[in-house]
């Protein structure tokens, strides 16, 4: 039997010894610059032209998919969005560096990651107007995306719930002899949240293969980081609980693959979590119900903007041979005509019947339920121009 002294790797002294910040340096992983260059010393990973370009293609359209969304919010036609504008490199860039068959589990600005598994458009809007074809059908806030065939799980709003279910269901598949492991993504501010702090610790204790990945975007809606916390970050954190910890620039796309894909490497081989702390910035509103100008500068986001991930992106496969500025404006207009199409179409499709709300949930309705449903029922009768049958327009 091994021993469990918990003494037995602690150094020991004689005087008073004051531990002072500044001790542990956590550097940032860089690759790619602004200009599409490399940084001196770096290397880029290795990545074909079409992974390489999907990378690109998707943050382009997602960028497209959360410009028009916000305009579709602003006309009243779903009722809530949140966009990544500025983040893509953090979630494409590390789904591209993953195997099919990990598991995500995302907060709810990973809709990238979800592009590339291959989500469709249709399946996009069918969600956030949560008509007949949602498959989740209609019980889900939009961009509360879950698909099972993807291997994405079903979304939920409260911070963090999703960090103790990744070490969970990382170990089920530890258990169960998987080649897989699983991500989870949530922002700087979740990590505030208790499970932040027991889904680490379960993942480091029991070893579960699983890829914890911040965003730290610099703003849990209006709070700033230096509000939050006084610590180096997410990732000091990470090695307190004794988890391999990276941190990475989130807006290089190179970098975060490559991180990512370490980590994974790491996760599987070692059977242990890795902590990824992605440094970016939320260009964007935190949601369509905030307006970030009442606690942040113009100048502050045009010095971000500058280090725009897509751009970056573009730079770098134009110095490799593979982006062509003609078929990118293609493929941004046919993107914009796609998502237009999709919207709608998928607002004139009927919302779900009434009746799953309770008898798609329970073999055997309580009564109490029975009667609350009759009761809604007539008063959608009775006022039923408030309650349209399709899933467009918001009232």
């Amino acid at each position: 039997m091994k021993d469990r002294n918990h003494l037995a790797k602690v150094s020991t002294t004689h005087e008073v010894n004051i531990i002072e910040d500044g001790l542990i340096d956590i550097p940032m992983l860089q690759i790619l610059k602004p200009d599409g260059s490399l940084h001196e010393n770096a290397t880029a990973p290795e990545l074909d032209e079409a992974t390489a370009v999907k990378i690109h293609d998707t943050m382009e359209y997602i960028r497209v998919l959360d410009e028009r969304m916000i305009a579709a919010q602003r006309q009243g036609r779903i009722s809530f969005y949140l966009a990544s504008t500025g983040e893509e490199a953090a979630a494409v860039g590390s789904a591209a560096a993953l195997s099919e068959h990990d598991m995500i589990m995302s907060q709810y600005r990973e809709q990238g990651a979800l592009a590339y598994r291959g989500y469709t458009t249709s399946q996009f809007m069918n969600q956030m107007f949560s008509n007949k074809e949602d498959p989740n059908k209609g019980r889900q806030m939009p961009i509360h995306y879950g698909d099972k065939p993807l291997n994405f799980m079903t979304i939920s709003s409260p911070l963090g719930t999703q960090i103790p279910q990744a070490s969970g269901y990382a170990y089920g598949q530890k258990m169960a002899g998987n080649e897989a492991i699983t991500i989870c993504y949530f922002g700087e501010g979740a990590a505030s949240e208790g499970d932040f702090h027991a889904g680490l610790n379960m993942a480091a204790v029991l070893h579960c293969p699983v890829i914890f990945f911040c965003r730290n975007n610099g703003y849990a809606i209006s709070t700033p980081a230096d509000e939050q916390f006084a610590g180096d970050g997410i990732a000091s954190r990470g090695l307190g609980y004794g988890v391999k910890t990276i941190r990475v620039d989130g807006n290089d796309p190179l970098a975060v693959y490559a991180a990512t894909k370490r980590a994974r490497e790491i996760a599987l081989e070692e059977s242990c979590p890795v902590l990824i702390e992605a440094m970016t910035y939320r260009l964007a509103a935190h949601s369509t119900s905030d307006d970030p100008t009442g606690y942040r500068s113009r100048e502050e986001e045009d010095k971000w903007r500058a280090k725009d991930p897509i751009q970056r992106m573009a730079k770098w496969l134009e110095k490799k041979g593979w982006y062509d500025e003609a078929a990118n404006t293609k493929l941004i207009e046919k993107s914009r005509a796609d998502v237009l199409a999709a919207l709608k179409k998928s607002e004139k499709i009927d919302v779900n019947p009434i009746e799953d709300i309770v008898e798609d949930v329970y073999d055997d309705v309580p009564w109490h339920l029975k009667e609350q449903l009759d009761n809604l029922k007539s008063h959608i009768k009775q006022y039923p121009k408030a309650y349209p049958k399709t899933a467009g327009r918001v009232k």
